[in-house]
């Protein structure tokens, strides 16, 4: 009887090791499907699984809302979703639930989240015949990820307090004496003080960058804590006459909107793409990939540029007012600094800053 009962529990234990290991080879089979009934397959699987979570660091009422909005819109038998955070929140959130083995992202986008999570073992790989599209310096070779949309870093400085035409234009005369006790820059993101510094180990070496960051030094930079967003407001505001390293469309959304907002870009101007990831252990991995095969088609990139994003397929331009600050669009120097790039030089950066800013 005993054993009769210990053979029950051990076929049990079999059928549903076999049947784990049968659902994460389809997982895996639909994420990197490439036949021609893929879209049929897609969107049958969608719709039995019947729901998506989406996990973003986008603006909720400049991009995240409208995304989602028009997915469902396409596909309305897909309910989805969305949560909106930092990359550092999404990312502690997305490695608590797998923890605990309660997953509840499908997709997830952000700047930075694909490093981290990657070195976390916390993603997989798949393909998307929409990635095609992206220009190839842009595409992450391992497939655990896909550009979702670009971003551009410069400076915003004040046009009452800086006349156009006075402000710094090169790294080197951020250096100049006037400055001092005038900057900011953010100290709680991997986009803001590590970004900046990150840019210029790359573009010149360890030797040169030490060597610049000790002038810096002497300029008392303001390390502010908040979002890029609130930082170009108190520039608008007059708290600060200039912030370093922030989104260009900023200042440039606001200056149409009548602030006396000014936008700089600096050679090598540096560049990041937000991405898109899926999680491993994904619940509804049908709906994700038609989720983010729409993300990055030329619909949704469409989304992105009426939201005032800088698109990442060149059939979409960027809009009008944002023309002048897309390096490939007026010749200017850009360094793009993959999640790879940004991950493996954070730690030297983060120590520079610390040692020189802290």
């Amino acid at each position: 009887m005993a054993l009769a009962h210990v053979t029950r529990i051990a076929s049990a234990v079999a059928l549903f090791a076999a049947t784990a290991f049968g659902a994460a080879a389809q997982t895996a089979d639909i994420l990197t499907y490439k036949g021609a009934d893929r879209q049929q397959k897609l969107e049958e699987g969608a719709k039995r699984e019947g729901t998506l979570m989406f996990y973003s660091a986008l603006t909720v009422d400049q991009g995240l809302r409208a995304e989602v909005n028009a997915f469902q819109k396409k596909y309305p038998f897909v309910k989805t979703e969305f949560w909106r955070g930092t990359e550092i929140q999404i990312s502690q959130k997305v490695l608590a639930e797998q923890r605990a083995n309660n997953l509840q992202a499908d997709v997830i986008e952000s700047v930075g989240v694909a490093g981290t999570l990657s070195r976390a073992n916390a993603i997989v790989p798949f393909e998307s015949p929409y990635a095609e599209a992206i220009p190839a310096r842009y595409r992450d070779p391992t497939k655990l990820s896909v550009a979702s949309r670009l971003n551009f870093f410069g400076i915003a400085y004040n046009t009452k307090l800086t006349p156009p035409g006075t402000q710094p234009k090169t790294y080197d005369d951020l250096l100049d004496p006037k400055w001092k006790g005038k900057i900011a820059w953010r100290e709680d993101s991997v986009s803001g003080a590590v970004l900046f510094i990150t840019n210029l180990l790359m573009s010149r070496g360890e030797p040169a960058t030490v060597d610049y960051l000790k002038k810096l030094q002497a300029q008392n930079i303001i390390s502010f804590n908040g979002s890029a967003r609130t930082l170009v407001n108190r520039v608008i505001e007059g708290e600060f006459q200039i912030g370093v390293n922030i989104f260009l469309h900023h200042p440039v959304i606001s200056a149409t909107e009548g602030a006396p907002a000014g936008a700089q870009a600096m050679e090598p101007v540096p560049s990041v793409a937000g991405t898109l990831v899926i999680p491993k252990g994904v619940k509804h991995p049908h709906a994700a990939m038609l989720f983010l095969d729409f993300f990055i088609s030329k619909d949704g990139q469409e989304v992105m540029r009426d939201a005032q994003y800088f698109p990442v397929i060149d059939s979409v331009r960027p809009l009008k007012q944002l023309e002048p600050i897309t390096p490939s669009l007026v010749n200017l120097k850009e360094n793009y600094i993959s999640d790879q790039a940004l991950l493996d030089n954070k730690r030297k950066a983060e120590a520079l800053y610390k040692e020189y800013f802290r």
